[in-house]
C-alpha cells in the first residue's frame, strides 16, 4: 500500500471558523504574538496567556471539520495516510483521519510547567492555580516560539518515506514545517493546495493546485482515488 503524507497549516482550519495564526501586523487576534505565544510572555502575564488560549479552545468547540478534512480520510481506503499538522486543532481527528502528528502542540491537552511529561486531556477553561499532580502550574500544550519542536524528527522520517506528498493550507515559510517536503524523495509527486501558491525553490516532481482547501483537496482525492483503482492488480 503506497504511503501518502499530508502537511496541513492553517488554511484548511480556517474555513472552519478556526482563525489563521497572525495576520500581516504579526498580531493573533489583537496581541502581539510574543505576548500570548512564548515562554517569556506566559512568565510575564499568565492569566492573559491562559484566557487567550480559553477563548481559542471554546472556539474550537463550537466548529466542525469541512470538506478538506474529510477528503482526507478517503484517501484512507486505499493509502496509509499520515497526516502531518502544523494546527493544533482536533478537526483531522474528528473527521476521521486515524494517523495525526501534531507538530506545534495540541489545544485540547494541558501541560505541566515543571514536569513536561505530565500530560492532560482539557476541554474547559485552563486557569491560574490548575495544576499537574505533583503541584506546578499547568500551561496549554503548545510548542511556543523559542522552543523546541519535539515531534520534528519523527515528521522527517515519515515525510522521507511518502510515496507521495501533499502540503495544504500552508505558506511553507514558518520553519522547520516548511522544510519537510525537502525530506521527499525525489521521484515521489508532490501537490501543494493553497489559494496562494507558495514559492517553492529546488523541489522536483510539483504540482500546483491554485484552490481553497474545500475545493482542491476533494478534487485532488478524488484524482488520486481514481489513479489507484485504475492500476492493474
Amino acid at each position: 500500500m503506497k504511503k501518502i503524507v499530508v502537511l496541513t497549516g492553517a488554511g484548511i482550519s480556517a474555513e472552519s471558523g478556526i482563525s489563521t495564526f497572525r495576520d500581516k501586523g504579526g498580531l493573533w487576534e489583537g496581541h502581539n504574538v510574543y505576548e500570548v505565544a512564548s515562554p517569556e510572555g506566559f512568565a510575564k502575564n499568565p492569566k492573559l496567556v491562559l484566557e487567550f488560549y480559553n477563548v481559542r479552545r471554546k472556539n474550537l468547540l463550537d466548529v466542525q471539520p469541512n470538506e478538506g478534512h474529510r477528503a482526507l480520510v478517503e484517501l484512507e481506503k486505499y493509502f496509509d495516510v499520515h497526516i502531518i499538522t502544523q494546527n493544533v486543532d482536533d478537526l483531522h481527528e474528528r473527521a476521521g483521519s486515524s494517523k495525526v502528528l501534531h507538530l506545534h502542540g495540541e489545544l485540547l491537552k494541558a501541560q505541566s510547567t515543571r514536569h513536561p511529561e505530565l500530560i492532560y486531556e482539557w476541554k474547559k477553561d485552563l486557569n491560574p492555580g490548575d495544576t499537574c499532580e505533583r503541584g506546578a502550574q499547568l500551561r496549554p500544550f503548545i510548542v511556543w516560539f523559542g522552543e523546541q519542536v519535539p515531534m520534528m524528527e519523527q515528521a522527517m522520517q515519515v515525510s522521507a518515506q511518502a510515496d507521495i506528498f501533499i502540503v495544504i493550507g500552508t505558506s511553507m515559510v514558518v520553519y522547520p514545517a516548511a522544510g519537510l517536503i525537502n525530506y521527499v524523495e525525489y521521484e515521489a509527486p508532490k501537490y501543494i493546495v493553497d489559494p496562494k501558491i507558495p514559492e517553492v525553490y529546488n523541489v522536483p516532481n510539483v504540482h500546483f493546485m491554485q484552490a481553497k482547501a474545500t475545493e482542491g483537496v476533494p478534487s485532488l482525492v478524488k484524482r488520486l482515488l481514481a489513479n489507484e483503482q485504475s492500476r492493474p492488480d
